[in-house]
């Protein structure tokens, strides 16, 4: 079987669902109501994460059968990723105390680790540093914390799904420019183009103005899904994580800024704000779109050609993360990201 077949049944599959799961919404009234703390000013159904990770979910073992993909990343994609979208699926119809999504989350990205290996060497100032344990301990805790903060992004139509295809494509052009879309592992770009697919098919209903929202089920999922396949990259070239961190900067720098920006003022982090840059961006444009498309271009434009650039060997790739971040971090203080809601 091509993969070339597998990618538009993918996304044709997401597509089906997610208007399916729209209809089984608006039937059973799992609706989306705007409130004080919300971005978006028009009930909509939620839930349709779901077709996302249905369809990514159910090649993966179709994929490994045929030795188009190691059945240890299967399973660590398998299981943290079904584990994450269960839990999410379960706190979108009621409600999980806090404790115990956390504890849900690091079960799911120690099952991840343990299949992966754990966290390989990493490339530093042209020095490759094996962290042992400790390493492993930080590649859970970072598992963990980009699963929350896509959640926490995910607070305009599409801006999540937008990331998710843009971070997917440009991690497989760095495969493909490193030579691995060659003889020895041709297959080892399609996890994230998978993915791509998978979120395409999603998109489609949640484009701005967004028809249906991805809920915690969906969102959760991308992020453990994306941070499983940077770790694999890793892996795979010691320089490929920075590749990936970079290719994720505007989603890291900007909740990362404003979680360490509501510490500092002493808030409750655990409550729903929307203090981000990005919300604080679009109310102050009145329109989602602009908002989701300047995401595409920062990171197709800035982010894609330095990550291109790290996978390449041009250029250390935690100076490099540090330049990629800079400008998203004068982003965040132009937009008040973390700042009291009460500025707008």
């Amino acid at each position: 079987m091509s993969i070339w077949w597998l990618l538009p049944a993918v996304a044709g599959i997401s597509l089906f669902l997610t208007g399916a799961l729209r209809r089984y919404a608006l039937a059973r009234s799992l609706i989306d109501i705007p409130n004080a703390r919300s971005s978006h000013s028009v009930p909509t159904p939620r839930g349709g994460g779901v077709a996302i990770v249905v369809s990514f979910l159910l090649a993966l073992p179709l994929m490994a059968g045929i030795g188009l993909l190691a059945w240890p990343l299967a399973w660590a994609l398998l299981g943290a990723g079904a584990g994450i979208a269960l839990l999410g699926f379960l706190d979108d119809h009621g409600h999980i105390a806090a404790r115990w999504r956390l504890l849900g989350h690091f079960a799911a990205a120690i099952w991840a680790l343990f299949w992966l290996g754990g966290l390989p060497s990493v490339e530093m100032f042209g020095f490759i540093v094996d962290l042992g344990w400790f390493g492993h301990a930080l590649a859970a805790i970072y598992l963990v914390w980009l699963l929350n903060l896509y959640n926490f992004m995910d607070g305009i139509d599409g801006i999540a799904s937008v990331e998710a295809i843009c971070v997917c494509i440009g991690g497989a052009l760095v495969y493909v420019l490193l030579g691995f879309a060659g003889s020895t592992q041709p297959t080892v770009w399609a996890m994230p183009m998978l993915l791509a697919a998978a979120v395409a098919g999603f998109l489609f209903w949640n484009f701005p103005p967004a028809r249906i929202f991805m809920g915690d089920a969906g969102s959760g999922f991308l992020g453990i899904i994306l941070g499983v396949l940077s770790l694999q990259a890793a892996w795979a070239a010691p320089q490929l994580l920075w590749s990936w961190l970079i290719l994720l900067g505007v989603f890291i720098v900007d909740a990362t800024f404003t979680l360490l920006r509501r510490l500092l003022r002493g808030d409750k982090v655990y409550e729903a704000h929307r203090s981000h840059a990005y919300q604080y961006a679009s109310r102050q444009l009145g329109r989602h779109l602009p908002v989701t498309l300047t995401v595409a271009a920062l990171n197709l434009l800035w982010l894609l050609p330095i990550a291109l650039w790290v996978g390449a060997g041009g250029v250390d790739g935690l100076f490099a993360l540090l330049i990629a971040y800079l400008p998203l971090m004068l982003l965040c203080i132009k937009f008040h990201a973390g700042e009291l809601e009460s500025r707008t």
